[in-house]
């Protein structure tokens, strides 16, 4: 009964958020004069589609709680996963996307041929059937137009169904995703206060950085901000399990690009609009700081890519340095971004290029598992697959079957499911792989699987899976 009181309140203030919404956007429809929306209106859109986000995250949260503890909770939580992933993706793809044209046109603008005095360059294209003809000016028009787009929303909708998806994955199941005795015994309430923290520290540490005089020293920049990142990297492997601690890695430097456009890039933007406007003099530096920050994101893109979809491969997280893996891939990936850059500069990039793929083959090559784990025990003869079936019975299949029992997981995770001997001989090849070679299964080892018995499953594998 209390239970569903509650749910009744949290409904009521949904329902208020979503009056709010309604006047909100009245309020911007009559400053637009009823038609094109102006600035007044575009701001209030942004406060409106803001409270509708809250309203939305308010009303799942308050259902959370509704069903914890019920069999409705895994389903939920499975649903949610996958709707906040699927923004996740949407809006990422938009920002990313605007963020690689973007320094596009800056690197390909012609500067030089018929460029009027009042332009940094111009640009032709075709795309889709059509032609296009771009034009961007030194400073601003001599008068500013009504209906001017503003990129913004990309980035903060990336990041808040970002940071809505970590609370799905992670904060939620903290015990079970984020935190790992074996790594540091924390409670999960700690945990979850330290990766939010951690974010901020982060952003604060690149902006001081980025105010001193370093920042106009490109090597020396790099250099220490790859020597900052590594820290960090380094800090989640001691706090969290290595599958969270790449998460936010990426969840960090996502902060940062979304730091760098609301607290640098559109407030520049908008002092520049604002002195057009107004007809006094602009200030170059404000662009050029703008435009700096803005091609930091840009060489944050790959890595972070990298870090959304590196879950899926347990060969980097589940290495046994794998913050050294994490750094390593995030700088090659960084790499292969400066060799596009350059290029589209049409500058040298000869060995750009070659030099971020081979380092990037080389971490595969140095990350390649040995014929036997270190430490690992003798085999003994003939195992066989009932020894095998009976681990796998006691310690996978709670996740791994049609019928899961687990708390969070109501459906077998990817799929993957040992109900009969058969299907633990034909997913031999990822048993080896998640439990004996990169020990990232049972995830957090959430069912205290020992060494003698990845030890057994691997003899049984190197046997060849007899079916006996």
């Amino acid at each position: 009964m209390i239970r569903l009181l509650t749910f009744g309140a949290a409904f009521l203030v949904f329902l208020l958020l979503l009056g709010i919404i309604y006047a909100l956007q009245r309020v911007a429809k009559t400053r637009s004069g009823g038609g094109k929306v102006g600035e007044g209106g575009l701001t209030m859109q942004g406060f409106s589609y803001a409270l509708i986000l809250l309203a939305v995250a308010y009303l799942l949260a308050m259902t959370y709680v509704f069903v914890r503890g019920t069999p409705w909770e895994g389903h939920l939580l499975e649903w949610l996963n996958i709707g906040v992933r699927l923004m996740h993706i949407t809006f990422g793809i938009a920002w990313i996307g605007a963020s690689f044209y973007f320094v596009f046109l800056e690197n390909a603008l012609n500067r030089t041929d018929n460029v009027r005095d009042e332009l940094a360059g111009n640009l032709w294209a075709v795309h889709g059937g059509g032609f296009y003809y771009l034009e961007k000016y030194k400073l601003a028009p001599q008068a500013i137009p009504r209906d001017l787009h503003w990129f913004k929303y990309e980035a903060y909708f990336t990041w808040l169904s970002g940071f809505s998806l970590l609370f799905v994955t992670y904060y939620f199941n903290a015990s079970a995703m984020l935190t790992d005795p074996r790594v540091l015994a924390i409670s999960p309430l700690v945990g979850v206060a330290i990766g939010i923290g951690s974010f901020g520290v982060a952003w604060l540490v690149y902006d001081v950085l980025c105010k001193t005089p370093l920042v106009r020293k490109g090597r020396w920049f790099v250099l220490v901000g790859g020597l900052l990142i590594t820290a960090f990297a380094f800090f989640y492997c001691q706090v969290f399990s290595a599958r969270a601690a790449y998460i936010h890695f990426g969840a960090m430097l996502g902060t940062i690009m979304v730091a760098n456009v609301f607290f640098v890039i559109i407030p520049a933007q908008k002092e520049m609009v604002k002195a057009a406007t107004e007809g006094r003099p602009l200030d170059p530096q404000l662009g050029k700081n703008a435009g700096l920050r803005s091609l930091h994101n840009n060489y944050f893109t790959l890595p972070v890519l990298f870090v959304m979809v590196s879950n899926h491969f347990p060969s980097t997280f589940g290495n046994a340095y794998p913050w050294a893996v994490l750094v390593a891939i995030s700088l090659g990936t960084a790499g292969v971004k400066h060799w596009m850059n350059l290029r589209e500069k049409k500058q040298a990039t000869a060995l750009v290029l070659p030099a971020s793929a081979l380092f990037l083959l080389a971490v595969a090559f140095t990350t390649a598992p040995k014929n036997a784990p270190p430490g690992a025990a003798a085999c003994t003869p003939n195992v066989s697959m009932a020894q095998v079936s009976s681990i796998v019975q006691n310690r996978c299949v709670r996740c791994h079957s049609s019928n899961p029992t687990d708390e969070v997981f109501t459906v077998a995770p990817n799929g993957v499911k040992y109900d009969s001997p058969e299907d633990i001989i034909r997913l031999q090849d990822k048993i080896m792989q998640r439990v004996v070679v990169t020990k990232t299964m049972p995830q957090n080892n959430k069912t205290n699987m020992t060494q003698q018995e990845r030890d057994l499953i691997r003899c049984w594998i190197e046997q060849g899976a007899p079916n006996r």
